[in-house]
This record gives C-alpha cells, sequence and structure tokens, in this order.
C-alpha cells in the first residue's frame, strides 16, 4: 500500500521525519483539502480530524500519518505528544487513460488519476513544549478547583433531596389523613 521513506531531513531546523505514499489512486486535487486541514495541527489534532473527515482520502493520509509517527518514534526517538505536521502534500502520478463506449460508435475518455501523498512531521521546539506544559497544569488545576467545588456544593443538594423527602412524605401523609376524614364525614 505504501513506499515509506523514514529518513530524517532537517526543515526549518528542526528535526522531522516523512512517510510517503506513491501511487495512491486518488487525484491530488481531492487530497489536497483535507492535507490543508491537518497542516500545522499537532499529530493528535491531525489524527482527530482525519477520523471524523467523510473523505476517502482520509483514510489512506492517517495511514501515511501513523507511519510519519511510527518512523519517527523507532528511528529517532520522538515520542509522539512532541510531534506535529510540518509539511504535507499531494504530487499527481501518472494518469491511467480508460475509455467508455457511448452512444452512435463513440468513445470517451476516462483518466483514473493517482497521486503521491507526503507527510512530515517534525518535533515541537523547547519553548513550544514548555508552553504546552503549563497550559496542562492549568487546566489541570482549573479542574481540580471545580471539582472542589462540585463536592462542597453535593452535601447541600443532598440536604435539600432529602428536605424535599421529608416534605413529600409529610404531603402524604396529610392527603391520608384528608381522605381519612372526608370518609368520616360521608359516613
Amino acid at each position: 500500500m505504501a513506499s515509506l521513506d523514514g529518513s530524517l531531513s532537517k526543515i526549518e531546523n528542526r528535526e522531522s521525519t516523512r512517510s510517503v505514499v506513491r501511487y495512491a489512486r486518488v487525484s491530488a486535487h481531492k487530497a489536497r483539502p483535507v492535507l490543508n486541514q491537518i497542516r500545522n495541527k499537532s499529530v493528535g489534532r491531525a489524527d482527530e480530524i482525519l477520523a471524523f473527515s467523510e473523505r476517502s482520502v482520509s483514510d489512506v493520509i492517517s495511514g501515511c500519518l501513523q507511519s510519519a509517527v511510527a518512523n519517527a518514534s523507532n528511528n529517532d526517538g520522538i515520542p509522539q505528544e512532541e510531534l506535529f505536521v510540518s509539511e504535507c502534500f499531494a504530487d499527481e502520478g501518472p494518469t491511467a487513460k480508460r475509455f467508455r463506449p457511448r452512444a452512435r460508435g463513440r468513445a470517451t475518455s476516462i483518466f483514473k488519476r493517482t497521486c503521491h501523498l507526503t507527510v512530515v512531521v517534525s518535533r515541537y521546539s523547547e519553548e513550544e513544549l514548555e508552553a504546552f506544559q503549563t497550559r496542562a497544569e492549568l487546566r489541570d488545576e482549573r479542574k481540580n478547583l471545580e471539582s472542589e467545588a462540585d463536592s462542597t456544593d453535593e452535601p447541600e443538594s443532598k440536604n435539600k433531596k432529602a428536605r424535599s423527602s421529608k416534605e413529600e412524605s409529610v404531603e402524604e401523609e396529610s392527603v391520608e389523613e384528608n381522605d381519612e376524614q372526608n370518609e368520616k364525614e360521608a359516613k
């Protein structure tokens, strides 16, 4: 399915690894919008975008992305969390020409286009990794504060539930007493 080239190249003075899918049976014109969506995204986010994309080429691009990530982790020792899609492009491949018979003995041509997909993943810089880590820590602190606030609110809500159940039982008793009084008056 894929011809892989996991060589280490220097693009924008970063460590980067690439993967290439040759002769993918889709036109480059159809692959480029999907590639534009994942360019400069983290590997996790790009994988999510491809998973929920409705275009059929997203499966091929997803395989190419996973291959590039595997090349980076196995060949270069870079963890997946530190990678982003630095480059991705689709070049036109050879076109297979076929003919379809038409009315009055004519024939129309059909072009079955192919393309070569390339995905390059690079490692984030140290400053970017530190910024991501501080954002994650702030997010965790915010979640902890919200969970603490929720836990202090829970006893009040339990008391409200207890009060409401007591009120319901008191109302049921008063309704039963009223029914008994109505029966006595009816007799």
